[in-house]
């Protein structure tokens, strides 16, 4: 997900820092404050399955975007928490990163490049849940947060660093250690599954992450080394290598190893063998928390501000 608002306040910050620095007297460099639209803005995106480029409204844009990112018949209520995440998500990333510079777009409809996007699911339910948060967005101390969610946290929320390995800036606004019971009505599989890697696969996601080659690995050289507070897993030895749960996830891919809420981990013949609960990295929002919450009857800011702590939510355009 991404998106780049090249806003005058960072011209005028550069032409502050520069006059300064000429006076001997350069000021605290800031993160520019994002202002306050009073339009909705109309953004490009690239459609990757076609290469074709269109330019839509954000708010039709926010639509497909819930459409792909969650069951399109749960409450509307939590649709709508995830309407105001994914709009969060885009303006940070135009603003950030300029969208997706390597498109020359705002986004695209890629999950790797910058959020799921698909059209074709948009239904009646979507457009309300949409509609009813229109311009919604999250903010921290004035700035877009990182508007982070996942499909099952396991019923406890993990923070930025643990989930992600993000260290590149502070996120206080992420309530870790909350408890949301997300798993008393999410599906089997998020409650408890299982995974088996065939060892040479291991192996090889290990060097190509890490650039260490762990050698032979065996019942007797692999373990857990390290948890994080909500219990996840921080790093795992294998071998000769120490590697981070959140990077060997992504080497060995994410919707096989489905969390790092892991219950299990031994060599069974020639495999490595996982169990775990949860899926995805457990950091901002839980789906299924959210769903059950808008069961509960729990309003969208409601869902926000339960896995968000120290944010507002302003409208930032009618």
């Amino acid at each position: 997900m991404k998106i780049n608002f090249a806003d005058k306040a960072v011209a005028i910050l550069v032409a502050a820092i520069l006059i300064g620095s000429m006076t001997g007297c350069a000021p605290k460099q800031k993160k520019p404050v994002p202002r306050k639209m009073t339009v909705e803005p109309t953004i490009s995106l690239f459609v990757n399955e076609t290469g074709q480029v269109k330019r839509l409204r954000m708010e039709e844009y926010i639509k497909g975007v819930v459409a792909a990112e969650m069951d399109t018949e749960w409450p509307a209520n939590a649709l709508a928490a995830q309407a105001i995440l994914a709009r969060t998500f885009t303006l940070k990333q135009i603003k950030d990163k300029g969208g997706v510079p390597k498109h020359r777009t705002d986004a695209s409809t890629s999950v790797e490049e910058f959020q799921a996007y698909d059209q074709a699911k948009i239904n009646d339910n979507v457009r309300r849940a949409v509609d009813m948060t229109r311009g919604e967005v999250v903010k921290f101390r004035g700035n877009y947060i990182n508007a982070w969610f996942s499909a099952c946290d396991g019923g406890t929320e993990a923070s930025a660093v643990e989930g992600l390995a993000y260290h590149r800036e502070q996120t206080p606004y992420i309530k870790a250690g909350v408890k949301d019971g997300c798993l008393s009505i999410t599906v089997p599989e998020n409650r408890q599954w299982s995974a088996s890697f065939p060892l040479n696969t291991v192996r090889a996601a290990v060097v190509k992450s890490t650039g260490t080659d762990p050698g032979e690995i065996n019942s007797a050289n692999v373990s857990v080394v390290k948890k994080g507070p909500s219990g996840r897993v921080a790093a795992f030895k294998i071998g000769k290598a120490t590697v981070s749960g959140p990077v060997l996830r992504l080497a060995l891919g994410s919707d096989k190893m489905r969390s790092i809420y892991i219950t299990g981990f031994s060599v069974q013949g020639y495999n490595l063998v996982m169990t775990g609960k949860g899926f995805g990295h457990g950091v901002g929002m839980c789906q299924w928390g959210a769903k059950k919450m808008a069961t509960e009857g729990k309003k969208p800011g409601d869902i926000i501000k339960f896995y968000f702590k120290g944010i507002t939510i302003e409208k930032m355009w009618k």
